[in-house]
């Protein structure tokens, strides 16, 4: 007989401010033993020497991921001159050095150059994967694959020199950019090599370091008093508009049941992701979408609620 999953302890989204020299694989682990559940995920990852604002799903709450990681991201970063490492940050192997260093005027420029839609190849040292396999892993044995170049979107860049080689870059971007690429990029573009020496992430989404709770705090508190931590699923979702049904309709939603807009009062545009309520409760996302009958709908896109909040 297969075993039974046991239910969630727990559901909603908590910020971690990761700490410095941990995998936010790590991080996930020691959620799952803190709350007492399986069902944890993060919400894009940091990298190891990374640190600051993580947030971590728990329970039903893994299933809004793919919303979440999708979210633009603040980071402020470290860019040192005159090096260039293999992992495109001060933790990798050196492979070149440069006395020259660029004036401040010329970091600005460069730095500024990145700003909107960009071609970036992701880094030999990252967690995607080709053919199956982490790119992480194939440059660990040294080797080297092709990696097309993606698009992301920087939305802004400010600098600050710190010293004659190392600036603060404050940078608001897409998901999927890599600010230790970006870092390199601009290196390349000063022509004398540049790393990322340290990375602080402080927003994803609405979510900033104010919200954050770190690990050691967490450790020190009653299983009781986590569990009053985690912010409700529907925060994940402010920016979207809210949909109040009655019962019966809400019934039907739950059920699976695309809406007719004219019957509900509704009138979104197609395409439109909505917050689906019942009262005070959150049942889930829904979708606006004409269909092949030419009528305005909103159909189940996620539910969050398993139980009939009545």
């Amino acid at each position: 007989m297969a075993k039974k999953s046991k239910p969630d302890t727990v559901s909603g989204v908590i910020v971690i401010n990761k700490h410095e020299g941990v995998t936010s694989f790590r991080i996930i682990s020691i959620l799952k033993r803190m709350f007492d559940t399986p069902r944890v995920g993060h919400t894009g990852t940091l990298d190891p020497m990374a640190t600051g604002v993580l947030p971590v799903l728990l329970g039903r709450a893994v299933k809004a991921s793919d919303y979440v990681m999708s979210y633009e991201k603040r980071y402020v970063a470290e860019i040192k001159f005159g090096i260039v490492t293999d992992t495109e940050d001060i933790t990798g192997e050196i492979l070149e050095s440069s006395d020259k260093l660029p004036e401040e005027s010329d970091v600005i420029s460069a730095a500024k150059s990145f700003i909107g839609e960009i071609m970036q190849t992701p880094p030999m040292y990252s967690a995607i994967k080709i053919d199956g396999r982490k790119l992480v892993d194939i440059a660990r044995e040294g080797g080297t694959v092709e990696r097309k170049a993606r698009p992301v979107v920087i939305h802004g860049i400010e600098v600050e020199k710190l010293s004659a080689d190392t600036y603060r870059l404050d940078v608001t971007c897409s998901k999927g950019t890599y600010i230790r690429t970006l870092c390199a990029d601009i290196g390349k573009v000063l022509g004398c090599g540049a790393v990322m020496s340290a990375l602080t992430r402080v927003r994803t989404g609405n979510f900033t370091l104010d919200d954050a709770v770190n690990i050691e705090e967490l450790e020190k508190m009653s299983f009781e008093e986590r569990l009053k931590l985690p912010k409700p699923v529907e925060t994940l979702f402010e920016e979207y508009p809210v949909l109040s049904l009655s019962q019966f309709h809400a019934k039907l939603f739950l059920d699976g049941a695309a809406l007719y807009q004219k019957k509900i009062h509704a009138n979104f545009e197609d395409g439109q992701l909505i917050r689906v309520k019942y009262g005070d409760a959150f049942l889930g996302l829904g979708r606006a979408e004409t269909g092949e009958d030419g009528i305005p709908k909103v159909r189940p896109e996620k539910l969050f609620m398993l139980t009939r909040p009545w």
